[in-house]
């Protein structure tokens, strides 16, 4: 197997990690935090609201874009890792 697969082999695992992970907090937060765990959080306010009913409606696309950053510079710095960026 030739050095360029090997090192594309590697960039792509580093890659479908970051998805991963930042996949497992999307899910956390939209589906743990707004489905399964809204009745604990209920019991907190945020803002005059009930922690459950805004992570429900707000907190999740919050994390969202901020997950759609995350991956842009974590993306950026392994294409600059793997020499594989377009500057």
């Amino acid at each position: 197997m030739s050095n360029q697969s090997q090192k594309m082999k590697a960039y792509w695992k580093k890659n479908l990690q970051t998805l991963t992970i930042l996949l497992l907090i999307w899910f956390l937060v939209s589906f743990g935090f707004g489905v399964l765990l809204v009745d604990p959080l209920n019991t907190i306010y945020l803002g005059g609201y009930k922690l459950g009913f805004w992570f429900a409606q707000q907190g999740s696309i919050y994390v969202f874009v901020i997950l759609i950053f995350v991956y842009v510079w974590r993306m950026n710095k392994l294409d600059k890792e793997f020499d594989v960026n377009e500057d």
